[in-house]
């Protein structure tokens, strides 16, 4: 049942406002023609249910999708880059739903079969919001993308879907985790008698039971290590020492010495600890890599970009596939569309949001004749557009490619964990060489065990250890705020930060909502009711958020006769014989050269000029704390490409030491972040958009900014959700806390190690000692990582 709040009535379906005059069906209220359908097709199928698992679950339907939107669908090339698997009678394929969002979701998506027979099964991956769908050859790919869009789905399809499959998550190093934990595991078992030193049981048993642990560790010291191999190599190939080298290498030597201590019958091995050592850095790596990998942090402008266009050829719309776009083509733009390449406006009316690409917050107008570029949005109706450039040479695909050539991060080459793990083994090869010496000269027959027990015992693994669990934990501390880092190396880059840079639309303020401000003469509640619902008649941006503002109640619904709208310029029409506009200046005022760079809308009443609307960006909520607590520590720039409106009040918010740069072009902004780093600032961009792209990039940590993680964001290290982002001041200190949490730790563990090289350079080492120093050490080091790690988030309130 519709409910109603401030004489406002909601939506049945999305919980929306119901604008304008609501929709009745068997007493239930929907805002527009689109949610009504969607209830009765669940309705008359028996899926209902979705309503009852969330209130008001559905996604609004207002903007009504063509109906040839996904003829593309029938040609057999794009349809073999979509499908997934196909035979004579079945089609498996996945779609991207950006829309998926709470249980009810999925319980529709799963029951698609309900609404249409020929549908086999539907599986939903919720995390990455895909849905996977089996399907009859009696209905086609097409039918199956018009059904989800039908019930609030649209399938997210873009050019990077014709790039071929997405790769499989590697689950390679699961296989090596789960074989090490159980080799390890029954190694401990198996090892019992020695640990509590039963000599005296059955010889046969004793050496079964060494050969058995001989023969699990095969497998650990094979297959699971490999990583550690792998990687050591590569270091070596480019003559550098990373960590894994050591551990590499103390994994080979206490193989080796455990073989030859089973073979030859000298001892039991060490087994238990080179299977122990593998399994706690796999579990840690595994902790590690599992960083949100439904995110993608690598895109470009085909992740941007639709997949098919309209071409018009004679007097037909052929869809036809991006790739196959020639210049000279004519393309046909609907609303809400995006202009895939650069041409020459040749029918209609272009009202192009660029906000995306430049910044720019106004949509800008455009008439027959005059160039348009790729990359904007079109807001008004149909246009066609003849192609000047094919998509690949594009102003956008150029501004790609120019923020890409040639501008790499600059980074440190090596962590500090890194540095420190060199540092150490050298400490240990020194100490094991001294050794090597001194039972040369005293002991020769001693050696071996004194050698080998070194590079055993002092390992690098607890510092390696200790980085890669809180590496782990403070991922997947930030991860539950939604701020998502897409490797572990960026939480250090960004605790060194000095220097952060802010985008302006969209980053410090929100492109959801407007600060509305009216200054004129008084509107009575008829003038505003009549101006708002005229606004109610056009699908505007401004017009739409007037709407909002001026709160048009659903019991006063006046009648609009002889609506006219002027793209890019206002609304007109009649309401109770007097004549309502809503305009630019130029079309209230006849003012062609307004200095006003803030953006307005002016209304006037049968020629009477009443007022003007002036829309502010509405910042973020908790940014201006945000801002305080930054101001303090770091420098910070906003780098904006829209005009000057906001100075005033962005001065104030951030500071008279602030820099503030507006009309900034992508370039612009890109050569900003140079210029600070060509004087040694470490540069932390934080943008929203393609324009940003470059910047981003080139940054010491660019982090996107999304209103929904899983909708496109340029090329970044990072991606983090909108209204989180007044937390960005915590989630550094956190970052800050990762390397003293590494350090202590790790001063820690070379307790362990000091106690066991004191046995080690004497050649007494028993396996006893060994056994009980490994799992103590790791399980100590295991605690204080996610211990402290989980304390500074309390502390900070993460």
């Amino acid at each position: 049942m519709a409910t109603i709040t401030k004489d406002i009535v909601k939506c049945a379906h999305c919980g929306e406002d119901c604008e304008g005059l609501p929709i009745k069906l068997e007493e239930k209220t929907f805002c527009c023609d689109g949610c009504k359908m969607v209830y009765q097709l669940l309705n008359n199928n028996g899926l209902c249910e979705y309503y009852n698992l969330n209130d008001q679950p559905g996604i609004n339907q207002r903007l009504q999708v063509r109906k040839d939107k996904f003829a593309f669908l029938d040609d057999p090339s794009i349809q073999q880059k979509l499908i997934s698997f196909s035979n004579a009678e079945q089609t498996h394929v996945s779609f991207y739903l950006p829309q998926m969002h709470c249980s009810s979701c999925l319980y529709l998506l799963e029951n698609l079969h309900k609404l249409n027979e020929h549908i086999i099964s539907s599986v939903v991956d919720f995390g990455g919001k895909e849905i996977t769908i089996i399907f009859n050859n009696t209905v086609s790919l097409r039918k199956v993308a018009e059904l989800l869009t039908a019930i609030g789905y649209e399938p997210y399809i873009s050019l990077n879907n014709l790039d071929g499959k997405k790769p499989r998550v590697s689950r390679s190093l699961i296989y090596q985790l789960g074989i090490a934990g159980f080799c390890f595991a029954n190694i401990m078992l198996m090892s019992f008698p020695e640990y509590l030193g039963l000599n005296h049981f059955e010889s046969y048993l004793q050496s079964a039971f060494r050969w058995l642990n001989l023969v699990l560790a095969l497998p650990v010291f094979l297959y699971s290590a490999q990583p550690f191999y792998q990687s050591a190599w590569k270091g070596l190939k480019h003559q550098y020492l990373n960590i894994d080298a050591p551990i590499a290498l103390a994994i080979i030597v206490t193989f080796l010495r455990s073989v030859y201590e089973v073979v030859s019958g000298t001892g039991s091995g060490y087994f238990d600890s080179v299977t122990g050592i593998v399994f706690f850095m796999l579990v840690g790596r595994v902790l590690q890599d599992r960083t949100y990998q439904q995110l993608s942090f690598e895109r470009d402008y085909t992740s941007y970009f639709p997949i098919a266009v309209s071409v018009i050829k004679g007097e037909e719309e052929i869809p036809t596939a991006l790739p196959n776009i020639k210049t000279g083509d004519t393309l046909r733009i609907h609303n809400e569309e995006l202009i895939p390449a650069d041409g020459i406006l040749t029918k209609g009316k272009a009202l192009i949001d660029y906000s995306f690409v430049t910044g720019e917050s106004v949509p800008v107008l455009k008439e027959m004749g005059e160039i348009v570029y790729a990359g904007g949005r079109q807001t008004g109706g149909s246009m066609e557009l003849l192609v000047m450039k094919e998509v690949s040479q594009s102003y956008l695909t150029s501004l790609w490619a120019k923020d890409s050539l040639g501008k790499t991060k600059e980074s440190d080459s090596h962590s500090f964990v890194q540095m420190l793990s060199r540092y150490f083994t050298y400490i240990v090869f020194t100490v094991a060489t001294m050794t090597a010496i001194y039972w040369w000269v005293h002991d020769p027959t001693r050696i071996w065990n004194a050698v080998t027990a070194i590079l055993i015992i002092a390992c690098p693994c607890a510092l390696l250890l200790s980085s890669t669990f809180t590496n782990g934990n403070i991922l997947r501390i930030l991860g539950r705020n939604h701020f998502y880092l897409r490797r572990a190396e960026v939480i250090e880059e960004v605790a060194r930060v000095n220097q952060v840079v802010f985008d302006k639309t969209g980053t410090l303020t929100t492109t959801q909502e407007q600060l509305i401000e009216y200054q004129g003469k008084y509107l009575n509640a008829a003038q505003r009711s009549a101006f708002a619902f005229l606004a109610s008649h056009s699908n505007h941006p401004l017009n739409r958020m007037l709407v909002k503002h001026l709160e048009l109640k659903s019991n006063i619904r006046p009648e609009v006769q002889g609506f006219k709208e002027h793209t890019g310029m206002g609304i007109e029409g009649f309401i109770n014989e007097s004549l309502y506009a809503i305009g630019s200046p130029s079309f209230i005022l006849g003012d062609k050269t307004s200095n006003n760079e803030s953006t307005s809308v002016y209304i006037a009443q049968d020629g009477e000029v009443f007022g003007k609307f002036i829309f502010h960006n509405q910042y973020r909520r908790n940014i201006s704390s945000l801002i305080k607590k930054l101001r303090t520590h770091y420098r910070i720039s906003v780098v904006s490409g829209d005009n000057a409106g906001e100075e005033k009040r962005l001065r104030s918010l951030l500071g008279s030491e602030a820099k503030l740069l507006f009309h900034q072009k992508p370039e612009n902004k890109l050569d900003y972040v140079e210029k600070l780093q060509s004087i040694g600032d470490r540069v932390m961009m934080i943008g929203d958009g393609l324009n940003d792209a470059g910047a981003l990039k080139k940054s010491n940590i660019g982090i996107a900014v999304a209103e929904d993680c899983n909708n496109f964001t340029p090329a970044s290290d990072a991606i983090l959700e909108a209204k989180q982002l007044p937390k960005l001041y915590q989630f550094i200190q956190l970052c800050k806390a990762n390397k003293k949490i590494v350090i202590t730790s790790f001063v820690l563990s070379i307790a362990y190690n000091i106690v066991g090289l004191f046995f080690a350079v004497q050649g007494n080492l028993s396996p006893l000692i060994a056994a009980i120093l490994m799992p103590s050490s790791s399980i100590s080091i295991l605690l204080i990582t996610f211990g402290s790690s989980s304390l500074v988030a309390k502390w900070l309130r993460l």
